[in-house]
């Protein structure tokens, strides 16, 4: 679980891109990419501490690997009751 209010920031602006991405038409593999280069400026920019970098790293993969974050929702259909 991340603690630090900037790793959260961080994860936030992550997952959000990553939904975006997803539907434009992006894929698993993009994504994967896009979060290894998201990563990799962090660490560039040393803007994080390494292992908050690592942390986020663990919760972004975990995220992206959750199929439900990327479903779209279905509309619920109402039903008369009669």
């Amino acid at each position: 679980m991340l603690q630090d209010t900037l790793t959260i920031r961080y994860y936030q602006r992550l997952t959000d891109s990553l939904v975006d991405l997803w539907s434009r038409g992006y894929r698993f593999d993009d994504l994967r990419l896009y979060i290894d280069g998201y990563l990799a400026a962090l660490r560039h920019a040393n803007s994080l501490e390494a292992y908050l970098i690592h942390r986020l790293e663990e919760e972004v993969t975990r995220y992206l690997y959750d199929i439900s974050n990327f479903e779209k929702p279905q509309p619920e259909v109402e039903r008369g009751y009669y």
